[in-house]
């Protein structure tokens, strides 16, 4: 995620090793660059290899905080004095995006409660990031929620026992730590996405920027694996952001532009200028022209799973669900999809999931029906079993916000404009609960009763550096939300984190 291996060559790295991987070779021609996480097993791996050097000097970068007697047994083991030096790096989480973070970590808790291991990853992940972005935060939880409790204290423990790393120079305003629970808001990570990245992650899957395509009818060999990421790939920085529809005509002009750039075929190369053109230009094209290739295969295949899984049908009744209050022609809507034999499986069990969250205690509910019927369609109780434990997880009696209706006159009032206005797009109204809150945290309105400090001081004034993170995940509709939030705030500086990045799927 951080760099291509084609970038590291460049530096002069010639050799990738894991730490654990048995049979290397000693050379000690070469120099050592290790970074590991400061884990148990990560040091007991470093002291044999210390103890047994291959290479000539090491260089030990740890992503995190190392205690003194891990350091003391590494001395230890360093008899022959190969170890240069020893230092913090504070990189022990995936930078996603520019603003959004990650850190990998699937089913952080068990029922309500945080698998204790989970908790430990996930202290230490975020104070790494606190560490790199230079930050003491004040911190605030989502009170209804126990697990963003115990991550808020864990956190504080760490700031308070690591005092001298944390003693940042102070600005005027305090950065701010905001801690939620991905329960509160079950509905966005069910949702088909129509821009760019996060349809990609809907419906291929996006790995550490890694995307497999080995499932795409008549994938050629190179393209089976593709690697989307904004930092060496011009046209999807400038594109992921951007809704379906305009990424085809994206697509479009680079093929034009594609074409124009082609060196002609029958090219003579009759003097040496016209070979050392051509060998200068040549790199240049193969880059386009992988670039090219990727993005219309990628392209290719979200429209063809579209048409093949009736996509927009489903996405409309989605947005109908998540958006809308009129309980029987949703349930209408639902009922037609499920007959549909060109929807697939888990799209129908998507929409009885959606319906489930929204009308969950609705005086005539369908749900019976709904399950009965996805029972029939698929043969099994898989898929009844996930929308029971879908409730349980994000339902009424969970979330300590009320996700769906609007809470007071303005509210109302702007929902009717929206109305009015007609909504430019029937597929992207949902806006996920997430932009409410940080919405009116930037107003300085964010209630201290549902989202209270951890200790007795509070914010004075309207924060400027936010740090958000969703225990149970975040969602790439999220990230383009605190996207728009930073274009549109200047002076506001939001970051994004989560314990992983979902899809319907995750």
């Amino acid at each position: 995620v951080v760099y291509t291996q084609s970038e590291i060559l460049q530096r002069e790295v010639y050799l990738f090793e894991r730490l654990d991987s048995p049979n290397r070779e000693p050379m000690k021609h070469l120099k050592a660059i290790c970074f590991l996480r400061p884990t148990k097993e990560n040091v007991e791996l470093l002291v044999q290899e210390l103890r047994r050097p291959k290479y000539s000097v090491y260089f030990i970068y740890f992503s995190n905080v190392i205690s003194k007697s891990d350091v003391k047994a590494l001395a230890e083991a360093d008899e022959q004095e190969v170890v240069a030096e020893v230092q913090e790096f504070y990189g022990d989480y995936i930078a996603v995006n520019p603003h959004v973070f990650s850190l990998n970590l699937l089913g952080c808790c068990r029922g309500r409660s945080w698998d204790p291991a989970q908790l430990t990853r996930t202290t230490q992940g975020l104070t790494a990031l606190l560490l790199s972005l230079k930050k003491c935060p004040m911190i605030r939880y989502q009170l209804s929620s126990e697990p963003a409790k115990r991550l808020a204290e864990c956190v504080k423990q760490v700031i308070t026992k690591e005092y001298e790393l944390f003693d940042f120079r102070r600005t005027e305003v305090p950065p701010l730590l905001l801690i939620l629970d991905r329960s509160d808001d079950a509905i966005t990570p069910l949702l088909n996405q129509w821009t760019y990245q996060a349809m990609v992650h809907e419906l291929l899957g996006i790995n550490n920027n890694r995307i497999d395509l080995s499932r795409v009818p008549g994938i050629s060999k190179d393209l089976r694996e593709v690697v989307l990421s904004a930092e060496n790939d011009e046209f999807y920085a400038n594109n992921m952001y951007l809704n379906f529809a305009e990424i085809g005509t994206n697509i479009k002009n680079l093929m034009e532009d594609f074409q124009r750039r082609k060196p002609k075929e029958q090219q003579k190369l009759e003097s040496i200028a016209d070979m050392k053109a051509f060998v200068e230009n040549y790199p240049q094209f193969k880059k386009m022209s992988g670039t090219v290739s990727k993005h219309v295969t990628v392209v290719g295949e979200l429209s063809r799973l579209v048409a093949e899984r009736n996509l927009l049908e489903v996405s409309e009744v989605e947005q109908e669900l998540a958006c809308q209050s009129d309980h029987s022609n949703a349930l209408q809507s639902v009922r037609r999809v499920l007959q549909s034999p060109r929807v697939s499986e888990l799209d129908a069990a998507r929409l009885v999931m959606l319906y489930a969250l929204r009308y969950e205690r609705h005086g005539s509910s369908g749900l019976p029906a709904l399950l009965e019927e996805l029972r029939s369609r698929g043969g099994t109780d898989r898929y009844r079993k996930l929308v029971s434990a879908v409730v349980e997880y994000g339902g009424k009696r969970v979330r300590g916000s009320d996700l769906f209706s609007p809470k007071d006159a303005v509210a109302i009032t702007k929902q009717f404009l929206k109305g009015l206005k007609g909504i430019e797009n029937v597929y992207t109204q949902h806006q996920p609960l997430l932009q409410e809150t940080l919405d009116q945290l930037i107003k300085g309105k964010l209630k201290d009763s549902q989202y209270p400090y951890l200790g007795p001081n509070t914010l004075r004034d309207r924060p400027q550096d936010i740090i958000v993170f969703l225990i149970g995940g975040a969602t790439y509709e999220e990230a383009l939300a605190v996207f728009n939030l930073n274009r549109s705030n200047p002076g506001v500086r939001i970051v994004l984190g989560g314990t992983t990045i979902h899809n319907t799927r995750r």
